[in-house]
């Protein structure tokens, strides 16, 4: 893992966020976030990655993430996202979320804004009864969170109560949240199910219910395609990865067998969305390629020992060309590259944007590569 720069850090991280970069900027990120959990004293982190591309006279890499600042935050970091290129919302095992300002000039972080208890079991206003929030997801100015309550606020980052609240939104636990569109969400809970819901709609129901077939497995983790609205790829405790087409039928069209734990989080790649990350409880980080004709051209990630397998897909039903909704198995062979095949803890968390990736683990570390597509 020659191109890997790994930083250990005295904490369990939980969620690892590359900063936006500007608007028309066509640098690679340089700056990423961390949040810890399960620590006596958890900490929100922004770290630099800027000087990780210095390349040796042999090839090796020098340098290691360095700590800009860091700030205290009351729980377990459960879920975070950008809002723009100075603020970070934080959700918090006690039910808080936090809107974290970074502070470019003086390298500091402050509490920007904080609601209190946005997620609570009996009462918001009792002491003890907060529930986690579990996910967070931002379309400036709006946030959206979900919980263990079944609850989904909706917030706007400039004003001190929620736009809007769906108190029993879910009978069981909300474990990620996505923006479909700006004014559609798509939830996914523990009981296997998908959930859109219209934001426009006064009604507190959902607008479609998507569900594994069989076994309600816990759905972890969701991200929707890029460029494709319709395709959304969702992962779970049984370590599948599930790629669905909310236009047609209420089932996923593939189930691609992935990690032997519990998958933590998927994601496109923001710009190149033929390719797809994935990391699980089993200390894996996968790399999908599906892009066309994988198996006429040399894996870029074959070097340094690291396990690649070919996999077809196991399609229902589609209509679009997609690669990732191909009917046909025989054309279609995915490459599955492991980026971290000796790794043993858990892999909690990763981010990708553009040839950068930057991952969290329960072995006290972050690791950072800065030549995905090299």
């Amino acid at each position: 893992m020659e191109d890997v720069s790994a930083k250990f850090v005295s904490q369990k991280i939980s969620r690892t966020r590359w900063r936006p970069p500007p608007a028309a900027s066509l640098q690679p990120p340089d700056v990423f976030a961390t949040g810890s959990w399960d620590n006596e004293d958890n900490r929100i982190s922004f770290w630099s990655a800027d000087d990780l591309g210095n390349v040796g006279l042999n090839g090796e890499y020098h340098g290691e993430p360095h700590l800009l600042c860091d700030i205290q935050h009351n729980g377990d970091v459960m879920d975070m996202q950008f809002l723009d290129q100075e603020r970070i919302v934080v959700a918090s095992s006690t039910g808080t979320v936090t809107i974290f300002r970074h502070h470019q000039n003086n390298q500091t972080l402050s509490a920007n804004h904080r609601w209190e208890r946005a997620h609570y079991h009996v009462d918001q206003d009792t002491s003890c009864g907060g529930a986690a929030c579990t996910g967070v997801v931002c379309n400036n100015p709006e946030i959206v969170t979900v919980g263990e309550d079944g609850r989904i606020n909706l917030f706007r980052a400039d004003q001190k109560d929620a736009i809007r609240t769906i108190d029993n939104a879910d009978s069981s636990t909300l474990h990620a949240v996505t923006f479909l569109r700006t004014t559609e969400i798509l939830t996914v809970n523990s009981i296997g199910q998908l959930k859109i819901w219209d934001l426009r709609q006064q009604r507190n129901e959902p607008s479609q219910i998507f569900s594994l077939a069989g076994d309600r497995v816990p759905l972890h983790c969701v991200d929707r395609h890029p460029n494709q609205q319709h395709i959304v790829a969702t992962g779970g405790q049984d370590g599948m990865l599930s790629i669905w087409d909310i236009r047609q039928g209420t089932m996923p069209v593939s189930l691609l067998n992935a990690h032997e734990a519990e998958m933590w989080e998927v994601h496109f790649h923001p710009s190149n969305p033929d390719h797809l990350f994935t990391c699980s409880e089993d200390g894996s980080l996968w790399h999908w390629d599906s892009s066309t004709n994988v198996s006429e051209k040399p894996s870029f990630l074959h070097q340094g020992g690291r396990s690649t397998t070919y996999l077809s897909h196991n399609t229902i039903n589609q209509s679009v060309v997609s690669a990732w909704l191909s009917n046909d198995p025989t054309k279609d062979r995915m490459e599955i590259t492991n980026l971290i095949p000796n790794q043993t803890l858990s892999v909690n968390s990763l981010d990708v944007l553009g040839p950068c990736l930057v991952y969290g683990t329960d072995a006290e570390a972050i690791y950072v590569n800065r030549q995905l597509f090299a």
